[in-house]
């Protein structure tokens, strides 16, 4: 008898350890999930002009489902920390670019995003906003323009894990 109650122990241990696992790998495939059809994370912007890496941006959802996206890290070794919005022309005028929120209001419209803006830091000029998702979700290509989509310029930024 009690080799038995050992016995039963063990298998209830081993197949606890089991549910555990799979309990993790079922979080894991979901989060992974989220990710690629998403663009909820932390994404490197591509400078136009040079090609190079320009900055981190963290985008994220706000209770009513609105993504928005602020600047974390500049990746410019030029940048200096303490770089303000000198352009922009409303309440960021002169605020740190570093922390400042660059896209805003960002809504599902079918297989993208869109009806937001985008803040150019460079120029200080605010855009209407568009993004999709690609390659897996691991690019996001972000368009700014005005009036009617045609009349901007797109950025492709990279996914960050």
């Amino acid at each position: 008898m009690m080799q038995f109650t050992q016995r039963a122990r063990t298998i209830a241990l081993r197949t606890a350890k089991h549910a555990a696992l799979a309990g993790v790998l079922l979080v894991s495939a979901v989060t992974a999930m989220a990710q690629t059809d998403s663009p909820i994370g932390t994404w490197q912007t591509i400078d136009d002009h040079t090609g190079q890496p320009k900055a981190l941006v963290q985008i994220s959802q706000d209770s009513s489902g609105s993504l928005s996206g602020k600047v974390i890290k500049g990746l410019n070794a030029n940048d200096q920390p303490d770089r303000r919005c000198t352009e922009c022309t409303d309440a960021r005028k002169d605020q740190l670019i570093l922390g400042m929120t660059i896209v805003s209001d960002m809504k599902k419209d079918g297989e993208g995003w869109d009806h937001g803006q985008i803040l150019d830091p460079e120029n200080g000029k605010v855009y209407k906003c568009k993004m999709h998702l690609e390659d897996g979700g691991n690019k996001l290509v972000v368009r700014g323009y005005i009036g009617v989509s045609l009349l901007g310029r797109s950025q492709t930024w990279i996914r960050q894990q």
